[in-house]
């Protein structure tokens, strides 16, 4: 199925910086609560299943890419705002996308 250019400005692709990173063990999967900094987009929470591949300590500092227009999702006590992006590998595990350059935070995907 295709989709046509405008419905592709419609998603807000940003990237950000991961300023706190701490366990979710109140969530259904193995998952991190993370607080991220989307520059002028403003700084963002998101629950992220990347506990396979990804320590606490080398998230923190890390850019990644997220989509911020969706509508806030409930999950068990904790609001998440945005969508961090990964890629599904051979096992499932989700490997993070990020720029391959350091850029500025709230940066338009596109």
């Amino acid at each position: 199925m295709f989709i046509s250019w405008l419905d592709f400005e419609k998603i807000d692709i940003r990237v950000g910086t991961i300023l706190e990173v701490q366990n979710f063990p109140k969530a259904r999967k193995p998952a991190f609560q993370l607080v991220i900094d989307f520059g002028e987009s403003g700084v963002k929470k998101s629950s992220a299943q990347i506990t396979e591949l990804y320590s606490m300590e080398e998230l923190t500092g890390r850019q990644v890419i997220a989509i911020l227009n969706f509508p806030p999702k409930q999950i068990a006590n904790f609001s998440s705002e945005c969508l961090v992006l990964g890629v599904y590998g051979e096992n499932s595990e989700v490997v993070l996308l990020q720029p391959d350059r350091l850029v500025k935070n709230g940066s338009k995907i596109g």
